[in-house]
């Protein structure tokens, strides 16, 4: 028995002693991490920026949790564009970076803007006279839209390039839903609203057709005008390869003669013409920065004058904070009007620009970041910057701001409601047999169960579109006033049409076309600033707050999962998941304009 207690006792000693001794290991590590995150990146001369195009980029990135680097789980995939950008600009400024090297992968994007800003940026690099030179085994088409800026285009031998246009296919759910019994009952007002097509039709309507033909081969026509400029040809030939054969599976020297790209190599002979630019020796090592060394080089900090506050608002209008999977970042309605307030109460801030990148969302959470923007105003200059997306209830939120500056390919517009409820009698009615009976103490105490579980509620369905009616005057009403327009020359050119800035331009939606930049430039000039610098806020979520958010990580996690597994069924699988937690009221973009 003495021999178990101290056979025991040595055991449980020496169990505590290990978790001791792996906690202060774990904690040293930990501590090593965090501050390898936030060392200054010493750039060494003849240095070269690797810019990988792979991976999903998002509007902002988010601070990496240092748990998840220490154990490898964190997600390498997804990039902020505020980060691109803003290293793209630190190498044009750093003397001791002599190019960048372009390396070619699958690139996603959330709108065409997006991938327009990328390749903007880095043909402002190119004018501080440094070079560009891209590589990869295969070239997705947005990986090549980017890198035809370059000066040097490479290519594995056995590549390929997928040169072939926009377009792609819709789901529609409608038959779907008949064979389980569900049918979607829809309130909407504007005729190019589409969103409730998914589940309404198994086709699509020739008002959706007529949109996306628009503003489809206006994208395009502006993607082929950059690329036959920096490839030395003409628009006309570039549509013409896309058209006549599948370029993805052509002959890798029919690319060459094409003038898609300069040539053909294996990856270590393009080693060897970096080398050459830098002007160093075969057997010298290339000085390279990854993305992730770049966030922690020092830029030339701007400090003095006023302050212009850059406000960042993306993804979808929400009422309430979700979480799980598919609950990427959102644009909360509670959160953003008190930011919205904050700043209005901040003398230190003279101006303020929004950046919007959302496809809308809660016609509710809207109208009211709306009026916290109206606020504002009175207190200092307000613009909005938009980026890929900028549509329904992203427009509704932008209307009312002193100036709207538009990327050239950032779709708009969408100025129309819908309502969408799931009538379920069909499933569990004739398909399960559940019968219902009750009693109410007035007409209409059991509304929501006839629009769910009825088939008979055609007098609810007609509360619920005069509900719609009210929510689509209301927007009209805010477009009108905002944009200095009447309300017949706002329905004129509403009823839920997306349109490119391009074309939103000339009828008043926006006020120029432009980037960031332009938009942080009319800010101070309504503030009247001579020298100024920019905040952004809010905040991003430091790594504590990511920890405390795991089930968030999670989410995030089996939302990249479920969009690698489902593809083309991923957007309309979330969609139907995101419904439950909708408000009523939706000021929603129609549909998923990603591009891949």
């Amino acid at each position: 028995m003495k021999d178990f207690l101290k056979f025991t006792l040595a055991t449980m000693c020496g169990i505590i002693l290990l978790s001791v001794v792996t906690g202060i290991m774990f904690l040293i590590s930990l501590v090593g991490v965090i501050a390898s995150d936030s060392a200054v990146t010493k750039v060494e001369d003849n240095s070269v920026f690797v810019l990988k195009l792979d991976g999903i980029v998002q509007e902002r990135s988010e601070e990496t949790n240092p748990f998840g680097t220490l154990l490898g789980q964190a997600d390498m995939d997804e990039m902020g564009l505020d980060d691109i950008l803003a290293s793209i600009r630190k190498a044009k400024e750093n003397e001791n970076i002599k190019g960048i090297f372009i390396q070619g992968g699958v690139l996603s994007f959330d709108a065409p803007a997006t991938a327009q800003q990328i390749r903007d940026a880095l043909a402002d690099f190119k004018k501080s006279g440094k070079w560009i030179i891209a590589y990869a085994d295969q070239y997705m088409q947005n990986s090549y839209y980017v890198a035809s800026v370059a000066d040097s285009i490479f290519m594995n031998k056995t590549g390929m390039i997928d040169f072939k246009g926009l377009g792609g296919k819709s789901a529609y759910m409608t038959g779907l839903y008949e064979k389980i019994g569900v049918q979607y009952q829809c309130t909407r007002v504007g005729k190019y609203k589409s969103a409730v097509e998914s589940v309404t039709r198994k086709d699509m309507s020739e008002n959706d057709r007529e949109q996306r033909i628009a503003f489809l081969q206006g994208v395009w026509q502006h993607m082929l005008a950059d690329m036959a400029a920096s490839r030395k040809t003409t628009a006309q030939q570039l549509d013409q390869l896309a058209s006549d054969s599948i370029m993805a599976f052509a002959s890798a020297t029919d690319y060459v003669k094409a003038r898609l790209i300069d040539g053909l190599m294996y990856p270590d002979e393009i080693k060897e013409v970096v080398k050459k630019k830098l002007g160093v020796d075969d057997d010298d090592d290339i000085n390279q920065l990854t993305l992730s060394d770049m966030l922690n080089v020092k830029a030339q900090k701007k400090d003095k004058g006023e302050e212009i506050a850059i406000y960042y608002a993306y993804g979808e209008i929400i009422d309430q904070p979700l979480s799980g999977f598919a609950s990427g970042h959102a644009i909360v309605g509670s959160e953003t009007v008190k930011d919205i307030n904050e700043l209005a109460e901040d003398e230190d801030v003279k101006a303020v620009v929004i950046r919007v990148n959302s496809p809308g969302g809660s016609a509710i959470a809207s109208e009211q970041i709306w009026h916290a923007i109206q606020q504002l105003k009175t207190k200092k200059p307000v613009v909005i910057s938009m980026g890929g997306l900028a549509a329904s209830g992203g427009y509704m939120i932008s209307a009312g701001a002193d100036y709207i500056v538009a990327e050239p390919t950032t779709l708009t517009g969408s100025i129309g409601i819908f309502g969408l409820i799931p009538n379920f009698s069909g499933l569990v009615g004739d398909k399960l047999g559940v019968t219902f009976d009750g009693v109410t103490t007035n007409r209409y105490g059991d509304y929501e169960h006839k629009l769910v579980l009825s088939k008979e509620n055609e007098t609810e369905i007609k509360f619920m579109q005069s509900y719609v009616d009210r929510g689509y005057e209301t927007f009209l009403d805010i477009v009108a006033k905002g944009r200095s327009m009447t309300r017949d020359q706002v329905h004129e050119i509403a009823q839920g049409r997306v349109w490119l800035a391009t074309d939103a331009l000339p009828i008043h939606l926006v006020d120029q076309l432009g980037s960031l930049d332009d938009a942080v430039k009319k800010a101070a000039e309504l503030a009247k600033a001579d020298e100024y610098y920019t905040s952004a806020y809010p905040e991003k979520s430091s790594w504590i707050d990511n920890i405390l958010n795991a089930d968030k990580e999670k989410g995030s996690y089996l939302d990249s999962e479920l969009r690698t597994v489902l593809g083309d069924l991923y957007e309309p699988f979330v969609d139907a998941r995101m419904d439950q937690h909708r408000n009523r009221l939706q000021a929603r973009f129609p549909f998923s304009v990603s591009m891949k």
